[in-house]
C-alpha cells in the first residue's frame, strides 16, 4: 500500500477510535450530548447502552483497519474500508444527515481510492 493510503487508513481508524470514546464514555456527558444532538440528558441516559454497543462496533472497525496496516494487507484494508463506507452511507440515509456521510464515508472512500493507486 502507498504511504498516502496508509495515512488515510490510519485517519479513518483514528476517527473510529474517537467515535468509540464518544459513544462508550462520553454519550451522557455534555460533549456527547452536543456532538450527537441528543434532545436531553435523560434521553442520553436511556440510550447509553445502545450507544456503548455502537461504540464497540466502531472500535472493531478501527482495530481491523489498524490490523490491515500492521500486516500490510490491502484486502483486509479494503474489507474494513468498505464496511465503514456502507455504515456512513446508511447512517446518513437513515438519519437524513449529510454530515454523517461527509465525516464517515468520504474519508473511507478516499482511502479506498488510494489503495488502488
Amino acid at each position: 500500500m502507498s504511504t498516502l493510503a496508509i495515512i488515510l487508513i490510519l485517519f479513518v481508524a483514528l476517527e473510529h477510535l474517537y467515535f468509540l470514546v464518544l459513544e462508550m464514555f462520553l454519550w451522557t456527558k455534555p460533549k456527547g450530548i452536543k456532538t450527537f444532538g441528543l434532545k436531553s440528558k435523560e434521553f442520553a441516559e436511556e440510550t447509553k447502552v445502545l450507544a456503548a454497543n455502537q461504540g464497540l462496533y466502531n472500535g472493531f472497525l478501527a482495530a481491523g483497519l489498524l490490523f490491515s496496516i500492521l500486516i500490510d494487507d490491502k484486502k483486509v484494508a479494503l474489507f474494513f474500508l468498505i464496511c465503514v463506507t456502507i455504515a456512513g452511507i446508511y447512517g446518513s440515509y437513515s438519519t437524513k444527515q449529510i454530515k454523517l456521510f461527509l465525516v464517515q464515508a468520504v474519508p473511507a472512500i478516499l482511502a479506498l481510492v488510494f489503495c488502488f493507486i
